[in-house]
């Protein structure tokens, strides 16, 4: 106990009093398994403390210890009580205390840029999103204009959420390079190529007085990251994600828990496999890639439908195959473009061997529309496909994008947390 009559936090800088080498060596290992012990609540791999115990290779008391620090510093929750979720774990047939993030606890600002306009978030430990703010504006050839109004939305939600802010991750639907974090092709938006995107998000979150890191990554890398550590990926080793935006197609790919992001930030281009040579014209200066041939627009204009102006593309898109899937000239563009779509991915499974595929945006939609065709597009044209498949799996966290954007914010916390929140 403590002068307080407390358990020893891992963060303490002395031994208890009485204590010699072997207590402080305790400590210290303490102290070192708070990173691993805040990762493993986090993705939802420890829910209990025995399970924690286990995991770490520690001892009761220092896993007991762990939790305590990372309560004390308002990251997660610790439930002694008997009875509810969590079963049993602990010696001697006694319930295991329950684990769980703070559901009050800090924050990190996520911010999200497409064609259409932005949305930022404030999302805690856990990928739970607390409150998100919709912007619908013109994404000019300025990228500090857009970043600077969706960095003003999400201090707003700061103010009224009165939230601990961690830091700041932001989406871009461009390659970042590194280790400067420009974009270099937002062939999406009217921005130069090469707009160091990191700095100029950077600004604008100091500007608007949040503390912490600014990162800044690609859609859909932060979208794989996301569902890898809370969703559709989880437990995959070597997780391919495929997905739509509001306009393009992009993929990622998750080794070991990491996301492969090549020498310099540009792998997994995806978008730009072509799978139809004498399809249409792409903005990489290309022709057929998959980037124009599956994507919401592609899809709209397959099924012979002029695009309006009064939500996204995406939203269009998913709009008509929900509610007239039926309709020959819907029903065809859709086989036309699950045929594109198993084409390109075929390809990439010969390439990389995932253990798992998860698609989203649109792509999602079209594997719940009919499942069985793309899935025997990808086998009739792959070798580890006819050798037993591989899964193909629909995403499943609403605005991936976002959670995999606070991943960015929330991971030198989860290294050290002590340190980051000191």
């Amino acid at each position: 106990m403590n002068g307080n009559g407390a358990p020893p936090r891992v963060g303490d800088v002395t031994a208890p009093s009485g204590s010699g080498t072997a207590a402080r060596t305790r400590l210290e290992r303490g102290r070192g398994a708070l990173g691993p012990a805040l990762e493993l609540v986090h993705t939802g791999r420890a829910p209990t403390r025995a399970v924690l115990t286990a995991e770490l290779g520690v001892t009761r008391a220092t896993a007991g210890a762990v939790a305590a620090e990372l309560e004390a510093l308002g990251l997660i929750r610790v439930d002694s009580r008997p009875g509810g979720a969590g079963g049993t774990g602990g010696a001697q047939g006694r319930p295991s205390h329950r684990l769980s993030v703070a559901e009050d606890g800090p924050v990190a600002l996520a911010a999200q840029v497409h064609s259409d306009g932005f949305r930022a978030a404030l999302v805690g430990l856990g990928g739970r999103i607390v409150a998100t703010a919709p912007g619908k504006v013109i994404v000019s050839a300025d990228p500090a204009q857009v970043l600077g109004a969706v960095v003003g939305a999400g201090a707003e939600l700061l103010v009224q959420s009165g939230r601990r802010c961690v830091g700041a991750g932001l989406a871009v639907p461009s390659a970042v390079a590194e280790p400067d974090g420009t974009a270099l092709n937002p062939l999406h938006l009217a921005w130069p190529a090469g707009s160091p995107v990191r700095a100029i998000f950077a600004e604008c979150v100091k500007a608007a007085g949040i503390d912490g890191p600014a990162l800044t990554g690609n859609d859909v890398n932060l979208a794989a990251l996301a569902e890898h550590r809370h969703g559709a990926g989880r437990s995959a080793q070597h997780l391919l994600c495929v997905a739509t935006g509001h306009r393009g197609v992009g993929g990622a790919l998750v080794l070991d828990g990491r996301l492969h992001s090549g020498s310099s930030g540009l792998a997994l281009e995806v978008g730009h496999l072509t799978v139809n040579p004498e399809g249409r014209a792409c903005h990489c200066g290309s022709r057929g890639c998959l980037d124009v041939e599956a994507d919401p627009l592609a899809f709209l204009t397959a099924a012979g439908r002029s695009p309006g102006p009064e939500v996204s593309l995406l939203q269009q898109a998913r709009d008509l195959l929900r509610d007239e899937p039926a309709e020959p000239a819907v029903r065809a563009a859709t086989e036309e473009l699950i045929d594109r779509l198993g084409l390109g991915l075929a390809g990439l499974v010969n390439i990389l061997n995932p253990d798992r595929i998860i698609l989203g945006g649109l792509h999602r939609e079209l594997l719940y529309a009919d499942p069985e065709r793309l899935r025997a597009v990808v086998a009739d044209r792959s070798l580890w496909g006819r050798s037993g498949g591989v899964p193909i799996l629909p995403c499943t966290l609403d605005h991936n994008s976002l959670v995999g954007a606070a991943e960015l914010a929330w991971q030198p916390v989860l290294d050290d947390p002590l340190g980051a929140l000191a």
